[in-house]
Parts: structure tokens; C-alpha cells; sequence
């Protein structure tokens, strides 16, 4: 059984994971936050190329509270791997961040996710070769200045993932991070092209990465041959910022 669940799959990466994913022989649920449509149409799309696979659309608020979280986890068939693609920012001065946005980015990045991996802590431990793989950012080691709340909940889930590593290490259950720098998404659609394209030339392989690239390494991390790669965060930067 080959069957994992993408948060965030319908953001631009998310996307990406579940296109290589599928590829690989994976049954997907695509989670979505609100776009349902969006969920809808790629498993749609994925069912018609691989007829063999469930594709599930599945819908959960990441600013739930612990009841809708649990409940929202009993009602899943096993899955044997986890990725974490949901993310928000807000690129802002911090003495301009009301206590609200500030609690969402923490609630949606870090908090939340690491209360569902408690929450799904049982069903992976009865799988051999099981994964979480949560997407990080170059942020997390290097911070940004107007997204500082954002560049700490990207540090924090690196130094969770390690710490909690060493807890299931011996069950063949690996946790890693994939953390990119700068992706051609929407998320950085707040910038000018005059703004990116200055970006790229800072970056030494010379262009945005695009979604498929980091795609590639969570598959890899998915892989049964990578039982030995465990509490580690992989920079995916094309050699900008680490």
C-alpha cells in the first residue's frame, strides 16, 4: 500500500508533489484549505492518467482547533507517508503585524502541523518505510527581515523534525524537511518582474527554482531507500543564501 496525504496540494509545489507522486504509484488525499475546486480538478486530472490510484480530495482549515483536527484524522484510510507542502506569510515589518496575523502564520506553519503528526503518530508506526516530510524554507536558516515570523516557524519545524527523528528512527519511520529558497509560485506574486528577475541573478544557478525541482527530492525522501536519511533539512536554493 503505497497511499500518502499532501497538504497543501493545491499551492503551486503542492501541485508539483502530486503530479511526481502519482507518477511514482502513490494514491494521494489532496488537501485543500478552502479551494475545493482547485482539489477537485487535480485528482480528476490524476485519476485519468492513473486509473490504477485513489486520488481524494479532502478539505481542512489549518487554523482548526484540536476536536476538528482529530476528528478530520479519524476519518482517514491509513496512509503510510505525510507531507506538509501548506504554508503563509506575510511580508511585513513585525511592529506592524497585528497578534492575529502573527498567531496564524505560527498556527498554520508550525503549530498545526506538528499536532497532527502527534495525531498520526499510530497509523504510520504500523507501516514499514513510513515518511513525513515537511516543506522548509531557506528562511529557516538564514532569516528574512519583513518575515521574520514566517523565517522562525521555518526554523522551528527544521529542530522539530530533527528532535522528533530520533524518536521514531528505529520504526523506519523517517522525518526530514525540504526547504527551498526561492520558487516560481504564487507566493512570491507580490514582487515586481523587475524585483524577481533581480532576485535571480543573486541566486549562483541563476533562476527561481520551479515546483518540479523540489517535487523531486520529497520523492526521493518518500523512497523505501532512504530509510537512513532522517532529521535532516535538504536547502533546495540552487546555491543561494545557506
Amino acid at each position: 500500500m503505497k497511499r500518502a496525504i499532501i497538504f497543501g496540494a493545491t499551492g503551486g509545489i503542492g501541485q508539483a508533489i502530486a503530479k511526481r507522486l502519482a507518477k511514482s504509484g502513490w494514491s494521494l488525499y489532496l488537501h485543500c484549505n478552502s479551494n475545493w475546486n482547485e482539489a477537485e480538478n487535480l485528482a480528476t486530472s490524476l485519476m485519468d492518467q492513473y486509473p490504477s490510484q485513489d486520488f481524494l480530495p479532502i478539505k481542512l482549515n489549518f487554523l482548526a482547533e484540536d476536536e476538528e483536527l482529530l476528528a478530520f484524522v479519524k476519518g482517514l484510510l491509513p496512509v503510510n507517508a505525510v507531507v506538509f507542502a501548506q504554508g503563509i506569510t506575510n511580508y511585513d515589518f513585525l511592529g506592524r503585524q497585528s497578534s492575529e496575523i502573527i498567531d496564524r502564520i505560527i498556527k498554520v506553519n508550525l503549530e498545526n502541523p506538528i499536532k497532527l503528526t502527534k495525531m498520526l503518530e499510530d497509523q504510520l508506526l504500523k507501516h514499514d518505510h513510513s515518511r513525513i516530510v515537511y516543506l522548509g524554507s531557506v528562511y529557516g536558516g538564514q532569516g528574512s527581515a519583513m518575515e521574520a515570523v514566517y523565517s522562525a516557524t521555518k526554523g522551528g519545524i527544521s529542530r522539530f523534525a530533527q528532535a522528533y527523528a530520533r524518536e521514531v528512527a528505529s520504526s523506519r519511520f523517517t522525518v526530514n524537511v525540504v526547504a527551498p529558497g526561492a520558487v516560481n509560485t504564487a507566493m512570491n506574486a507580490m514582487f515586481s518582474a523587475e524585483a524577481l528577475d533581480e532576485l535571480a541573478e543573486e541566486i549562483p544557478a541563476g533562476h527561481l527554482a520551479k515546483p518540479k525541482e523540489i517535487a523531486y527530492w520529497v520523492d526521493c525522501l518518500l523512497n523505501p531507500e532512504s530509510d537512513y536519511l532522517t532529521g535532516q533539512t535538504i536547502y533546495v536554493t540552487g546555491g543561494w543564501l545557506e
